[in-house]
């Protein structure tokens, strides 16, 4: 399971490692989320807090069952929301707990 988790992780910071090259498609956060909403019926799928030294941003995952698409967005303190990823196939995994014991 944690291979996984971390293999989610490292894709999630490669993706935020991009920011500057997209900082383009950034706005407020409601407008990002509404179009979102509106445009590609994505809905909110998870998400959480990346914290560094000098800054703390909130990372999520918008996504639709309907569609496929999935988007990844990144918004500051400031409520400035960027989009940092997109793409198509979207399918919801779904957290497995192993005995102790055994390997993931």
């Amino acid at each position: 399971m944690y291979k996984h988790l971390l293999g989610a992780g490292l894709s999630i910071s490669l993706a935020l490692a991009a920011l500057p090259a997209s900082a383009g498609n950034c706005a407020q956060r409601d407008r990002v989320v509404e179009r979102l909403k509106s445009k590609y019926s994505e809905s909110f799928a998870g998400g959480g807090l990346q914290a560094s030294r000098t800054r703390s941003s909130v990372v999520e995952v918008w996504a639709s069952k309907e569609t496929g698409t999935f988007t990844v967005i990144l918004t500051t303190p400031e409520g400035m929301a960027c989009i940092v990823a997109t793409g198509t196939d979207w399918h919801q995994a779904h957290l497995v707990d192993f005995p102790e014991g055994t390997e993931s």
